[in-house]
């Protein structure tokens, strides 16, 4: 990989899909009628980043390499108090995660809050929180899995972009020893959280439906988006690029989950549709098998329209999970050599 490039470079997702069979089928642009989102301010030397921990807890150990990494691009570093907290699976409390995030979703010297990890948690505190100050002064929220409660939900109702991105429990503890994939993966933050326009390419699929669409970008996990129906958090598809990755589930369960956004028409209006990794799905049960790959399940559900599909892009539980600007226009290209996905 030539790593001075990397965001334009090749890169092959891991997602760990099942044999390939050929689809033909070419997708039709669908250009979202969005207003211009918000942009937080980009982010320069001497900036404070907060850490915090609005779901599954990490200790404060754990986050140094984080820290160090961060500090190296010139980042000055605020450690929230649920770091180091724990309250069973949780970064603390609810009312400790929640004045946590609060604290830091109102200081205006805070320019950019990262989850410390995911895990579960932040639903039950996304319904008291504050974003009048945020609103006023927006920040760039960092952070997947779990955090995809925060996306949808900032996405919705303010249109203020964030970053779908790995979090702390993510970063090696030697940078200069890591896997190039996963330097090039940190790399991806420090490029987005500083105003780089982003841009990755992958591999072609042989299922993947071709075509080329224009749409702001929204997603991240399946069983949070699908949770998040006819709630106050609830994604917003209309017209937009929408990305899915997810882990540990059954066959039937992402039929399921999928089966749900389809129910509900959140793949009706689409611009495009790309999946990223969907990681070690667990085996059916002896004599309950349901037959079905992601393949099947995703073109089945999406039969009816004509938008643009990828497959095993670089996003999700995985090595290469690269750094998404939710919110933010961007093109996708699906074609017979490529798949491209620019901001």
């Amino acid at each position: 990989m030539n790593r001075k490039h990397f965001l334009s470079a090749l890169v092959t997702a891991g997602a760990g899909l099942p044999a390939l069979q050929t689809l033909a089928g070419i997708g039709s642009a669908v250009v979202s009628d969005k207003k211009e989102p918000q942009v937080p301010p980009y982010l320069k030397p001497g900036d404070i980043i907060g850490i915090t921990c609005p779901a599954g807890y990490i200790k404060r150990d754990e986050i140094q390499p984080a820290i160090r990494i961060m500090e190296s691009w010139g980042f000055n570093i605020r450690i929230g108090k649920t770091v180091g907290a724990r309250d069973y699976s949780f970064g603390g409390t609810d009312a400790e995660r929640l004045a946590d995030l609060q604290a830091m979703l109102n200081d205006d010297n805070i320019k950019a809050i990262m989850c410390g990890r995911g895990g579960y948690g932040t639903a039950r505190i996304i319904d008291q929180l504050d974003f009048s100050r945020f609103q006023r002064t927006p920040k760039w929220v960092i952070g997947f899995s779990d955090a995809t409660v925060l996306h949808c939900h900032i996405g919705r109702h303010f249109g203020i972009a964030s970053l779908h991105a790995k979090m702390c429990n993510s970063f090696p503890d030697d940078f200069s020893k890591s896997e190039p994939v996963i330097q090039d993966t940190i790399m991806s933050i420090y490029q987005a959280l500083t105003g780089k326009k982003m841009q990755y390419s992958t591999a072609p699929d042989s299922r993947n439906r071709k075509g080329k669409a224009r749409g702001m970008l929204t997603g991240g996990n399946l069983s949070i988006i699908q949770s998040l129906s006819a709630t106050n958090s609830e994604i917003d598809t209309n017209g937009k690029i929408l990305f899915l990755e997810e882990v540990g589930e059954y066959p039937y369960s992402l039929d399921r989950m999928l089966g749900t956004l389809q129910r509900s028409h959140k793949l009706d209006n689409l611009a495009g549709l790309i999946i990223g990794g969907f990681n070690r799905i667990k085996p059916d049960d002896p004599g309950e098998e349901f037959g079905r790959t992601v393949y099947d399940m995703v073109l089945e559900k999406v039969k009816d329209f004509s938008y643009p599909v990828c497959f095993n892009f670089p996003v999700g539980h995985q090595k290469n999970n690269y750094a998404l600007k939710c919110g933010m226009m961007h093109t996708l290209s699906v074609g017979d050599d490529t798949v491209t996905l620019k901001e």
